[in-house]
């Protein structure tokens, strides 16, 4: 259980995912924070990075590894396909 509040995640996730941001840009990609819900972070990539076939490695070993080493060990970060944004209160339920 990770103990923050999804209020008290969100500077500390923005500051982490600027880490990563300059490595999705030399690829062409990028990201945006959609939100984060029980402690779960959810993210949309852009540009390259979306439907790139490495964007699972992507979120896995770069987002969601940076964050966990920044943050905490069980944070986890999900990829919002475009036009799924309203499903992100169901996944946050779900997983």
């Amino acid at each position: 259980m990770i103990p923050f509040s999804d209020e008290e995640l969100r500077p500390v996730v923005e500051k982490s995912l600027e880490k990563v941001a300059p490595m999705l840009a030399l690829d062409g990609g990028g990201m945006k924070l959609l939100d984060i819900k029980n402690g779960k972070v959810f993210v949309q990539l852009l540009g390259a990075c979306h439907g790139c076939s490495a964007s699972s490695q992507t979120l896995k070993y770069g987002i969601e590894r940076q964050l966990r080493m920044d943050i905490h060990p069980e944070i986890e970060v999900i990829n919002i396909a475009p036009g799924m944004e309203n499903m992100i209160d169901e996944i946050a339920k779900g997983s």
